[in-house]
């Protein structure tokens, strides 16, 4: 399954997700990129999109797109605070549908 990260999570983040393809937004050159946009970027490109901005998915419809979004709740988005929504995010990962957003607590 291949992964991108968005650009508010730690890169270190890639190291805790072993057997995924994962990337982060700035490694493909769309640092900055609002979300409406980045979405329609990342459609067709990759399985799942991992973010704690909550707003992305008021941004901009997800119906139709080819990727499951993950919305981390954590108290921060440091790697620390990340950490023990892993397991939970696995599972978010192979049970949620593309063009769906899926909250992780």
């Amino acid at each position: 399954m291949k992964v991108i990260l968005d650009e508010c999570l730690p890169k270190r983040l890639i190291s805790e997700l072993p057997g995924y393809e994962v990337v982060t937004v700035p490694m493909v050159g769309w640092a900055g990129v609002k979300n409406g946009e980045l979405l329609r970027k990342i459609d067709g490109h990759y399985d799942a999109f991992l973010t704690v901005d909550a707003l992305v998915a008021q941004s901009e419809t997800v119906k139709g797109l080819r990727f499951r979004i993950l919305i981390l709740k954590a108290r921060s988005n440091k790697i620390e605070d990340l950490r023990p929504l892993i397991p939970k995010m696995f599972a978010a990962l192979l049970d949620a549908k593309p063009g769906t957003v899926t909250s992780v607590p």
